[in-house]
């Protein structure tokens, strides 16, 4: 399995040194949001905090991302059209190069004068929660009647101004047996990307409405089947197991990983620097000290990019570097965040058939 890791590291997919710089920098501008999702890792609150980071601050975070020669930053919340100055981070991201996406929730914010304007500023991508296929799976999901409608009515002006789509799914047991009718949703509406989460117990969410080990395993065999007919491309967020099913069926599927602080950084509304927002293991703030320094040299991002301190099962794994586990789920679970993924039914050494035998699912997905 040698090969394996070689292949992961020569990838052509993503060439950069993710020691020195993340490909993707998330900012939550706000924790402010109208909505009450279940799972919501940031514990959104109706209310602004005072000690969010200012316009200016703003735009100096924004000028250390691009300075660190990252790809792509996120506007995320809370609901990051709670901010009035959106749209002038939008613009300037965009004038230093960077690719720009947002995650807004689906509120009466979201007019078709918003989504033009973003699309003036050069916006490059607008990513959208859409948990079920119905408004009673969906509404129940985010805590808010009403949601769905406004998601599929926003999603179709946002279809008609051409703006590429992006649909994020928060695998639970609410939504488990529904993914096939959101994947048809999806393509119905364009989407270039389907982003699947799988759920981490912090912030609101807990470990019941986490799918089972079996359950997992099966998603990600079948979201690669599905890779293959569908239009859009399929990624995962805290499943990186994904890459490990992509990797048995075909090597050259598989793109570079991108962990948990290692090609990823999250920063928090009040400028607190974290591996990403489900792993809230604080390291350092931008008020304090250079977004590049603490990304470098931070001993939790440096642990997190050093595979060779993971145990159990994952330290000894083929596809740690191409995998390597959730790194969220392990420290949500354990408390530990060097430690195996709890939802990882693979043994280091077992084929595609090895495991589908071994752990031969009770009901197919679509």
């Amino acid at each position: 399995m040698d090969v394996v890791n070689e292949y992961v590291q020569k990838s052509p997919a993503i060439q950069m040194d993710f020691s020195q710089s993340p490909y993707i920098a998330i900012w939550e501008v706000t924790r402010a949001c109208q909505l009450h999702c279940l799972h919501c890792r940031a514990q959104a609150q109706r209310q602004r905090d005072p000690r969010e980071l200012s316009t200016a601050e703003g735009l100096e975070l924004i000028d250390q991302i691009a300075e660190m020669g990252t790809s792509f930053i996120v506007f995320t919340g809370g609901d990051p059209l709670e901010r009035e100055d959106l749209f002038t981070f939008i613009s300037y991201a965009r004038s230093l190069g960077l690719h720009v996406g947002i995650s807004p929730s689906a509120t009466p914010k979201v007019t078709k004068e918003a989504i033009v304007r973003a699309k003036e500023v050069g916006l490059s991508r607008w990513a959208f929660s859409l948990d079920g296929s119905t408004a009673q799976i969906h509404d129940q999901f985010r805590g808010t009647k009403g949601s769905f409608d406004l998601t599929i009515n926003a999603l179709n002006i946002l279809f008609e101004e051409g703006i590429a789509i992006q649909l994020n799914s928060t695998l639970s047991v609410y939504n488990f047996h529904d993914l096939s009718n959101i994947a048809d949703l999806a393509e119905s509406f364009g989407a270039v990307l389907w982003s699947v989460f799988s759920l981490i117990p912090t912030g609101r969410a807990r470990a019941q409405d986490m799918i089972s080990a079996q359950e997992h395993e099966q998603v990600m065999e079948w979201l690669y089947q599905q890779s293959l007919r569908r239009p859009f491309l399929i990624k995962t967020t805290e499943s990186p197991e994904y890459r490990r099913v992509a990797l048995l069926h075909d090597s050259a599927s598989v793109r570079r990983s991108v962990n948990d602080g290692d090609g990823f950084v999250f920063i928090s509304h009040i400028g607190d620097v974290f591996p990403s927002g489900f792993l809230p293991i604080l390291s350092g703030n931008i008020r304090d000290d250079k977004l590049s320094h603490i990304y470098r040299e931070s001993e939790v991002f440096c642990a997190l990019r050093d595979r060779s301190r993971l145990v159990g099962k994952c330290g000894i794994c083929p596809f740690r570097e191409a995998c390597g586990g959730s790194r969220a789920r392990a420290y949500a679970v354990t408390g530990n965040y060097f430690e195996s993924d709890p939802l990882c039914l693979y043994t280091p050494g077992e084929t595609v058939d090895g495991i589908s035998n071994r752990h031969r699912p009770q009901t197919m997905l679509g």
